[in-house]
């Protein structure tokens, strides 16, 4: 306690540290490269397909994708599991049974999201190691191969995982969301550079590149202010007879934020929607020639199929992940036993329905926002060549983080800033004695 005293700020400064060292060791293990690959014709491949699906993989990777690294998979598999386990515990009995049971439950849900993320990262090392061979990346194929870079990705990915739920049980926010907007920040020198190089070059026209600066400047704003935006709901509290005193009727507010799902609609269809694409490397030639090439081209990034398909997926995550986190009785039973109620609604259902219906009402805004926010700046990579790391998915991620982020410290410095408050009165007190 003596040293608490001395040090309020200790505690928020090793957690810190610690984020700090957890983000260095991800960067470190991102610049390792995989054994047996041709790094030179890697280059090129890389740059071919950076408007694809390959591109999108190596933003979430910060990188690691086009040096082919320890971490070239990223958090990805444990995002696709996360998804998965999350819809079963949704439908399938006995994960659901689990979901209800609290603290022990979603630790053995928790257990089966580990599991799960081992076996995608397994499966999607083996493609990789499938395109490598087929892209001529590999020095010496065989299977050999294929056992080094499944074990070795897969590790990497396991090592991600534990290093993520470190640096949320020791440093500050959340370990998986700090590691994924490290990999995104990690990108923003190389963007900006060859932004402005596109400009010094004539690659792009001037006011393109004004609209660019423009249009990131707006985005980063809109994203700001719907984040801190919230649907205050009015309640009151009638006066109550406690004791010999009679307390005076007072009201409050109960606040929804717009985007209840924050940034998880955004992450999970972004992760989804990058898998069609990938069947475009991994399907034999002769086939792709059929009416399946055609398919496989049309849900490529860039085309109307795409963009469809991906406004999709964020508006249903964003509805999921809603009625997921935010449970409209449990609020109603808070309201009521806190003695308090909603004017012109009656407790109990009635107040039930009237807080889903604003949930449902704002989950529709959000849906709005979120796809034009992931989208529009996609459109306008293909008509600027604006760099990935612009991306609406990646900005949205690298605010929300920070928001959160910038929240958590706040959260930590509360106890230090009561006990400099303790301390300081109690000095005043003993200077009034003397």
């Amino acid at each position: 306690m003596k040293a608490s005293n001395a040090n309020p700020y200790q505690e928020l400064s090793r957690r810190l540290l610690f984020v700090v060292f957890g983000i260095f060791v991800f960067r470190v293990g991102a610049h390792i490269p995989i054994p047996g690959i041709d790094l030179a014709q890697l280059k090129i491949v890389m740059d071919k397909h950076s408007s694809g699906w390959l591109g999108l993989f190596n933003m979430f990777s910060g990188g690691a994708m086009s040096r082919l690294t320890l971490f070239t998979l990223g958090v990805m598999p444990y995002i696709t599991a996360s998804i998965i386990i999350q819809l079963l515990s949704m439908t399938f009995p006995p994960l659901e049974q689990l979901r209800k049971e609290g603290a022990k439950g979603r630790s053995k849900l928790s257990q089966y999201t580990r599991f799960a993320a081992l076996g995608f990262a397994l499966m999607q090392s083996v493609g990789v190691s499938k395109l490598l061979i087929a892209q001529n990346l590999v020095l010496e194929p065989g299977l050999l191969f294929y056992f080094v870079t499944a074990v070795t990705l897969s590790t990497g990915t396991l090592f991600l995982m534990w290093l993520g739920e470190m640096m949320s049980e020791k440093g500050v926010g959340n370990g998986i969301s700090l590691i994924i907007f490290a990999g995104i920040v990690s990108r923003f020198p190389e963007g900006v550079s060859h932004l402005f190089m596109q400009a010094k070059q004539g690659q792009i026209h001037i006011l393109a590149f004004i609209g660019i600066l423009i249009a990131a400047s707006a985005f980063t704003a809109l994203v700001v202010f719907v984040e801190r935006a919230q649907r205050q709901i009015p309640i009151n509290y009638p006066s109550r007879q406690q004791g010999g005193k009679m307390t005076a009727a007072r009201g409050s507010v109960f606040p929804l934020k717009i985007n209840m799902a924050g940034v998880i609609p955004a992450i999970f269809a972004s992760s989804l929607v990058i898998i069609p694409g990938m069947f475009n490397t991994l399907i034999p030639k002769y086939i792709l020639d059929g009416p399946v090439g055609d398919i496989v081209y049309l849900i490529q990034p860039g085309q109307p199929i795409y963009f469809a398909l991906f406004v999709a997926a964020i508006c249903f995550f964003c509805y999921f992940y809603t009625s997921l986190a935010y449970n409209p009785s449990d609020m109603a039973d808070n309201i009521k036993r806190s003695g308090a109620i909603i004017p012109g609604i009656r407790p109990g259902k009635t107040t039930r329905d009237y807080i889903e219906t604003v949930m449902m009402r704002l989950t529709f805004v959000a849906c709005i926002y979120l796809s034009v926010l992931c989208a529009a700046p996609e459109l306008m990579y293909r008509w600027w060549q604006m760099p990935f790391s612009f991306g609406g998915t990646s900005l949205l991620i690298v605010v929300v983080v920070v928001i959160d982020f910038v929240s958590q410290i706040q959260s930590h410095l509360i106890p230090a800033q009561y006990a400099s408050l303790v301390k300081k009165n109690r000095k005043g007190n003993m200077d009034l004695l003397r």
